[in-house]
């Protein structure tokens, strides 16, 4: 009896019954399975994520549930309509930049200089709207690629040169304060035309009650659109995909919060336009950076540059556009600060403005090694440091307690993100 052997494109050796081989190495993959067993599959997974350190932003929305309970006990007027949509608008500026904070740290670098960059956003708009009398559009648009030229400077010396960003970022953050204190001149303080475009950023709102429930009812289905025809995709491509039902149950617990957030804003001012803006920008660069290749490739830096540039992967121009971006988030944000205050002053950006923006980012949820996180983390982490500032407020607490707090809340997330590699590494997942 003899046995046939069949070649295969596995170098000089022969394979037996290649068939055979090819479903002895085929693997189901562990989602499928765990969809197939119903509640308990779900149950028995999220055990065995916590096992492995795979919290995703279990713990910052956790911990922000427990901050606006605590606040909410001591102060019946924190969770009001009026101290939450002046939450949602303060939020926006801090937002704005931690956005753009998150790309920079997925690719485990760190950016020092967007507090500065964003007053000087705000202070070369004034200057040119206000003092000049430059059309306001205008004005805007260039104080924006102000930030944006900042950012390609520091990722051009940091990508070509070889600086490390942090001592790149550093001086930039000297330089562009000193830059923003001489364009103001003596006089320091410029206010704002109340009335102008960049003022409205954060001072209009859209007082129909429609424009609030409208926004909840197309992010609502949006997200199940587009969850839906995901599946749709993944299922004809033979890939892993969410059953109908998990999608149902996510689309209802969005619509929960999206309509419960448009009640809140229709018992106030309305719906502020700011907040609109920057779910705007949150659905955009979370698209960019899960739907393009683009993003993929921000993703592969923060894992390993060697084996980017292996991949054929162009770091220098992946980096310097990352700090790019940076640059023009922290302008954005820049505006939208001075938007707050009407004015642009020599205090935009400095103090504990730059660490709240990095907090923020690290707060909600993106690694500071690199390689993990999403644009969605800004949203929750400027949540959670502003509702400590205004919980704080509101307790007549000083200044240094809330400094310290917020620092021991940054110094958690960080070592609960240490643990997390740690854990990770230990079951073999990083």
């Amino acid at each position: 009896m003899s046995t046939e052997k069949t070649s295969t494109p596995t170098g000089d050796h022969a394979v037996e019954n290649p068939e055979a081989a090819a479903a002895a190495v085929t693997v189901v993959d562990p989602r499928l399975l765990v969809r197939e067993q119903g509640l308990a599959g779900y149950w028995n997974e999220f055990k065995r994520k916590m096992k492995a350190g795979d919290l995703g932003s279990i713990p910052v929305v956790v911990g922000l549930l427990i901050i606006w309970a605590i606040f909410t006990s001591l102060n019946s007027n924190f969770l009001t309509a009026g101290n939450f949509s002046d939450m949602s608008v303060a939020m926006v500026g801090t937002g704005m930049i931690a956005v753009g904070i998150v790309f920079v740290l997925l690719l485990g670098e760190i950016d020092l200089s967007v507090g500065s960059v964003s007053g000087v956003a705000g202070a070369a708009f004034a200057v040119m709207n206000v003092t000049h009398g430059m059309n306001e559009i205008l004005a805007l648009v260039l104080a924006i690629l102000t930030g944006t030229v900042a950012g390609a400077v520091h990722g051009f010396i940091f990508a070509r040169i070889g600086v490390p960003a942090f001592a790149v970022t550093l001086a930039g953050l000297l330089f562009w304060q000193g830059f923003m204190l001489q364009i103001l001149g003596s006089n320091g303080t410029i206010n704002l035309d109340s009335e102008g475009i960049v003022v409205k950023l954060t001072s209009y709102y859209f007082s129909d009650v429609a424009a609030a429930y409208g926004l909840a009812v197309v992010a609502t289905v949006g997200y199940f659109l587009l969850a839906f025809f995901d599946n749709r995709r993944r299922e004809a491509a033979g890939v892993p995909s969410r059953p109908l039902n998990e999608i149902i149950v996510r689309t209802v617990l969005l619509a929960i919060l999206a309509f419960a957030a448009a009640i809140v804003f229709n018992q106030y001012k309305g719906l502020p336009l700011a907040v609109v803006i920057f779910l705007v920008f949150l659905v955009f660069t979370d698209f960019v950076l899960r739907r393009t290749a683009y993003g993929r490739k921000v993703f592969a830096l923060g894992g390993s540059v060697e084996a980017s540039r292996r991949a054929g992967i162009n770091v220098e121009m992946v980096r310097i556009s990352v700090f790019a971006i940076a640059g023009t988030f922290a302008a954005i944000g820049g505006l939208f600060v001075a938007s707050k205050i009407a004015s642009a002053n020599q205090g935009a950006g400095t103090g504990e403005f730059l660490m709240n923006v990095i907090a923020a980012a690290v707060i909600g949820g993106t690694s500071l090694f690199g390689g993990r996180g999403r644009t969605w983390d800004a949203l929750l982490g400027v949540m959670v440091i502003i509702s400590i500032t205004y919980g704080l407020a509101l307790e007549g607490i000083a200044s240094p307690v809330q400094y310290m707090i917020t620092g021991g809340v940054l110094l958690a997330t960080v070592v609960i993100d240490a643990v997390t590699r740690k854990t990770q590494k230990t079951a073999g997942r990083a």
